[in-house]
C-alpha cells in the first residue's frame, strides 16, 4: 500500500522543503505509536496480572468501547470506514495500472479505459484466494517489486551526484502545499487496518512490538534516503510521481515495475475488504471461503471496483476526500480514542497527554484534508 505514496516523497519535499524531512520520521514515530496502541486495546489483564488476548478485531476493539452505548454501533462504524478506504485504495490500483499500461505502450491504439479492463482481467484468480497465506506470498513478491524500484530510482540519482545542491530546499512555505506535503508523508506509513489479523498471525505474537520499531525504523532510513536523493537530483522540476523524472528507458522499466507492483498490491486490501463483508453478512465459519455466498461477495466486490475505477468522474479529488476521513480516523482518531477509553485508569499522565495529542493532530490532519480536497472539487466542477 505504500509504495504509490513512497514516489510522491520526493514532490512532498519540494513543498515542505526542511520540514518535511522531519516529517518522515515524525510520521514513522506516530504511526508506530499509534499501531502498538491499538495492539494493546486487543488484550486485558487476568487475575493473574498476564495479559490474555480477548479481542480479534478492529471491530471488536470498537465494539467493546461502545458497549454501553450500543454494543455494535462502533463495530459498524469502524467496519464501514474499513471497507470504504480498502475498496477506493483497490480501486486507485487498478486506475494506476491502466494509467500506467497506457503510458508504457502509447503506440497501441488502445484507451486508457481498455487497458483498466486488461488488469482488471489478470486479477480475476482474486475471486479463489482463501487464506491470508496466499495473500502474504503475493506481498513478498510486491515488496520485492518495490525494492527494485527504489534501487533503480536511487542509482539513477547516485550518478547524478556532482548536480546535487542543498540550496534546492525551501525555507518559506505555502499553506496549501504544505498539507499537500502532510497528507503524501503521513499515509505512506498508514498500515492499522492489517494490524490485528497480522499480530494474531504472528508464530510469537510477543515479538510484535519489536517487529513495528524496526519496520518502522527502517522505512523511515529508506524513505528519506528515496526522497533526498530524488529531490537533490531534480531540485525544482521534481514531478508529482518522480518516475516520470527519469530518462525514457529507465522510466519504460519503471513503470512496468510499478504496473507488477499495483497488480500484486491488489490482493491484500482486496481479501481485507472482502473478509469484512463476508463476516458481516454471514454467520458461518470465516474459513468456509468456498460457499457460494463467498464467491459472489469475492465477485460483486472486484466487479465493483472495476466500475468504479471506469465510471467515477475525478476519482483522485474523491481519493483525497475520502482518505482524508477514513485514513485519518483509522490511523489517528480511533486507536488513540479507543486506547483512551479502554486503558484510561491504568494510563500515567503522558500517556493520556500522548493519546490526547495524537488524536487532536488526527483531527487537524484530516480537517485540513477535507478542505483541500473540497476545494478541488469545487475548482474541477466550477
Amino acid at each position: 500500500l505504500q509504495g504509490i505514496f513512497v514516489l510522491g516523497l520526493p514532490y512532498a519535499l519540494l513543498h515542505s522543503g526542511y520540514s518535511g524531512l522531519l516529517l518522515i520520521v515524525l510520521a514513522a514515530a506516530l504511526c508506530c505509536y499509534t499501531g502498538k496502541i491499538l495492539i494493546a486495546c486487543l488484550y486485558e489483564e487476568n487475575e493473574d496480572g498476564q495479559l490474555i488476548r480477548v479481542r480479534d478485531t478492529y471491530e471488536d476493539i470498537a465494539n467493546a468501547c461502545c458497549k454501553q452505548l450500543c454494543p455494535s454501533l462502533g463495530g459498524i462504524v469502524v467496519n464501514v470506514t474499513q471497507v470504504v478506504e480498502l475498496i477506493m485504495t483497490c480501486i486507485l490500483y487498478l486506475v494506476v495500472s491502466g494509467n500506467l499500461l497506457s503510458h508504457s505502450f502509447p503506440y497501441v491504439p488502445v484507451t486508457e479505459k481498455t487497458w483498466c479492463v486488461i488488469a482488471f482481467v489478470t486479477l480475476l484468480p482474486c475471486i479463489f484466494i482463501r487464506t491470508l497465506k496466499i495473500v502474504s506470498k503475493l506481498s513478498q513478491l510486491c515488496s520485492l517489486v518495490h525494492f527494485v524500484i527504489i534501487f533503480i530510482v536511487i542509482t539513477y540519482c547516485l550518478t547524478q551526484m556532482h548536480q546535487w545542491s542543498w540550496a534546492k530546499f525551501r525555507l518559506s512555505l505555502e499553506f496549501e502545499d504544505f498539507l499537500v506535503s502532510v497528507g503524501v508523508i503521513i499515509f505512506s506509513y498508514t498500515s492499522q487496518i492489517f494490524l490485528p489479523t497480522l499480530e494474531g498471525n504472528m508464530k510469537n505474537p510477543g515479538e510484535f512490538r519489536c517487529m513495528l520499531n524496526w519496520t518502522h525504523f527502517f522505512a523511515c532510513i529508506l524513505k528519506t534516503t528515496f526522497a533526498l536523493t530524488a529531490f537533490l537530483t531534480w531540485g525544482e522540476k521534481t514531478k508529482e510521481v518522480i518516475t516520470d523524472n527519469l530518462p525514457s528507458f529507465l522510466e519504460t522499466l519503471v513503470n512496468l515495475c510499478l504496473l507488477t507492483k499495483a497488480l500484486l498490491s491488489y490482493p491484500l486490501p482486496f481479501f481485507a475488504a472482502t473478509e469484512i463483508v463476508y463476516s458481516c453478512i454471514s454467520k458461518d465459519n470465516h474459513s468456509n471461503y468456498r460457499s457460494l455466498l463467498a464467491l459472489t461477495v469475492r465477485g460483486l466486490f472486484l466487479l465493483s471496483t472495476l466500475l468504479m475505477a471506469m465510471f467515477t468522474p475525478h476519482f483522485a479529488l474523491l481519493m483525497g476526500l475520502s482518505g482524508s476521513v477514513t485514513g485519518a480516523a483509522m490511523t489517528f482518531l480511533l486507536p488513540s480514542l479507543f486506547h483512551l477509553k479502554l486503558k484510561w485508569k491504568k494510563l500515567s499522565f503522558l500517556e493520556k497527554c500522548a493519546d490526547t495529542s495524537v488524536f487532536i493532530l488526527g483531527f487537524l490532519c484530516s480537517l485540513a484534508g477535507i478542505v483541500c480536497s473540497i476545494k478541488g472539487l469545487l475548482e474541477v466542477f466550477g
